[in-house]
């Protein structure tokens, strides 16, 4: 899929208007649904190839936090061929109680993978998880940066970010 054919698939697919609470806590009058675009097998096919082009040759392993960020790392590493992990959002109270599916050992230079990133809160989360536990994260990439200081958040974090799409990208104009 070219660049261009992803750019009008994730619009068609998944960006809604109207007025939304973002996980940020910021009001917004247009969502991008990722579950409407990580569900598409085309689209998500594509994603993993694009994610798959920002892997370095140290990168040994793909990491994406829950929820959003699970598909898009499976496809990441279906296409690259690189195990990959789940960084949870909180640790389960039964079972092994992890905060990380998978293995992921000390030493491992990881690319996180992200969906639509606001402010970056979610990914740095799953970023200081993936540093405690004695990783790098080489690189955060997401797929839509809405422009709205997740980039600043993240670079000032110590992170190198970078982004498939922007909003602007898709053709969005500031509404909020």
């Amino acid at each position: 899929m070219t660049r261009k054919e992803l750019i009008k698939r994730i619009k068609e697919t998944a960006y809604l208007e109207g007025d939304f609470v973002l996980r940020s806590g910021r009001r917004s009058k247009y969502y991008l649904d990722k579950y409407l675009f990580e569900t598409c097998p085309d689209i998500l096919r594509a994603l993993g190839e694009e994610f798959t082009g920002h892997i370095t040759d140290d990168v040994t392993l793909i990491a994406g936090a829950e929820l959003g960020g699970v598909a898009l790392a499976a496809a990441t590493a279906m296409e690259s061929g690189k195990n990959w992990v789940i960084i949870r959002n909180s640790k389960k109270g039964y079972g092994t109680g992890k905060m990380v599916e998978g293995v992921l050992k000390k030493g491992d230079v990881v690319l996180l993978v992200e969906d639509i990133a606001t402010t970056g809160g979610q990914v740095l989360e799953a970023a200081k998880i993936i540093t405690e536990a004695g990783a790098t994260v080489k690189k955060i990439v997401c797929v839509i940066d809405r422009k709205q200081g997740a980039g600043e958040n993240i670079t000032q974090a110590g992170y190198k970010f970078e982004a498939i799409l922007t909003k602007n990208d898709l053709g969005i104009k500031d509404k909020d």
